[in-house]
């Protein structure tokens, strides 16, 4: 309970050891206080006694002759007095030595002693008389005030000392009930199973608690999400590997059972397709599913008509092949903030999407300009186009759109709006105005004129 990691003993240690010393102080202070007073009052007493001598007339005695005091109470001999006159001893207590008790009893003496009369202290206030030949001593043992003094701090401190047991107890039953809600908040989570990720009430927790429980709520909610995304992207995979594995088996089936080289070598043809094919839904997924991570990612700023042009060079051989005119336009110095290879993957993706949904001999025209303070991407085309109700259904996953004959998955325009939200950039989709087929912008908000990344100019110098 008290070992140095648990919260709950370095509280008992701290509440319990700070109570112990406070307490200390106070007895060290009170002893100092009240020796200083008690020593005041006595040492007045003293001086008061001396005063009485002093005013009283030393009687006449022959020269050997002198008065012992009786001692009229049982700590009558625990205080002495002694009086001089010319050297000798008149009148004295019957406690009293005969010899002076501070000098010799000639030589005048005054103010407060502490001298050793028997082997023990006494406290000695020395003064003269009405006669200049008259010098009077008036003592006390110095242990008759610390008799005092204990019988004083006894009073005083033996209620604290009794008390303190009840103070240690109290401190540690408070300190227990303190702590209470965390053991209980840390039971309740062991008690949890692991696919539990509700949020924790946090109706009744202490005020110091709730960020705690604040924290472990936005833990759990991005746990789950987490999970979400992990669940979600296996059963893309497997939603989406299913058909081309299929085929890929088919055509292998095929291959196995062809009588001739040509049948045998087209069935190999389409399984490699297939086998690209999957290929590219794995690689989709992996984009899509790191999109989704919330990563931190670089932003610089990035000449969107260098990325547009390297991903039309790119592209421009499989619009070759099927006979499609591929065109860039752009203007100059067209600079958006943002990660240069998440840009190059968007539209890498619409031109791809163009190429592959438009016909043989069809026109893909790419776009980068200015709209006022925004930065535009488009991508016009003269294919079939998209009817409104699926241009509305973009961007959800595996949707094609009724009677496409090319290939895909769907995962490409989630990408595109993923990393347009990653840059706070629009998509939109509608009827292309001047091709007829789909047109669609992407609006970027436009950075202020800085240099750009070494890559985009590397871009526009090819």
């Amino acid at each position: 309970m008290l070992r140095p990691s648990s919260l709950r003993g370095r509280l008992l240690l701290m509440v319990l050891g700070t109570s112990l010393a406070v307490w200390l102080a106070a007895a060290v202070m009170t002893w100092i206080d009240v020796r200083h007073e008690l020593d005041e009052l006595l040492d007045g007493h003293l001086a008061q006694a001396a005063s009485l001598l002093v005013a009283q007339e030393v009687p006449e005695l022959e020269d050997d002759d002198r008065v012992d005091a009786p001692v009229l109470h049982r700590y009558g001999r625990r205080v002495t007095f002694q009086v001089f006159q010319e050297g000798k001893l008149v009148l004295r207590s019957a406690s009293a030595p005969d010899a002076p008790l501070v000098g010799d009893g000639r030589k005048p003496v005054s103010g407060f002693h502490t001298v050793d009369v028997g082997k023990r202290p006494w406290r000695v206030f020395a003064t003269r008389g009405a006669d200049k030949d008259v010098q009077v001593f008036v003592a006390e043992r110095v242990s008759s005030r610390n008799d005092i003094l204990f019988a004083v701090l006894r009073s005083t401190l033996w209620p604290m000392l009794v008390a303190m047991p009840i103070l240690l107890l109290a401190g540690w039953w408070a300190v227990a009930l303190g702590v209470r809600p965390l053991r209980t908040l840390g039971a309740a989570l062991a008690r949890r199973p692991a696919e539990d990720l509700r949020p924790l009430a946090a109706a009744g927790a202490p005020d110091e608690m709730r960020p705690l429980v604040d924290a472990l709520n936005g833990l759990f909610e991005r746990i789950a999400l987490l999970l979400e995304r992990e669940r979600r992207f296996t059963g893309d995979a497997a939603h989406e590997l299913r058909t081309p594995i299929a085929a890929i088996r088919a055509q292998a089936q095929v291959a196995l059972g062809a009588g001739d080289a040509p049948q045998r070598r087209q069935a190999l043809e389409r399984t490699l397709a297939g086998c690209d094919r999957a290929s590219r839904v794995v690689e989709q997924l992996l984009t899509l599913s790191k999109l989704e991570a919330d990563a931190p990612r670089r932003s610089d700023p990035v000449d969107l008509g260098a990325v547009a042009q390297a991903v039309v060079a790119e592209l421009a051989v499989a619009g070759i092949a099927r006979h499609q005119n591929v065109s860039l336009s752009a203007e100059p110095h067209v600079v958006v903030e943002g990660d240069e290879t998440l840009l190059a993957v968007l539209c890498r993706n619409l031109v791809d999407n163009a190429l592959r949904y438009s016909p043989p001999g069809a026109r893909i025209e790419v776009g980068v300009r200015r709209a006022g303070p925004r930065a535009l991407l488009v991508v016009d085309d003269d294919g079939p186009g998209l009817s409104e109700p699926d241009r509305q259904r973009l961007g959800q996953r595996f949707f094609r759109a009724e009677g496409s004959e090319a290939s895909g998955s769907g995962l490409g325009w989630s990408i595109v709006q993923r990393i347009a939200a990653v840059h706070g950039a629009s998509v939109r989709a509608l009827a292309s105005p001047r091709l007829g087929g789909l047109c669609v912008e992407v609006g970027f908000p436009a950075a202020a004129e800085a240099p750009v990344r070494a890559g985009a100019d590397a871009a526009m110098r090819k």
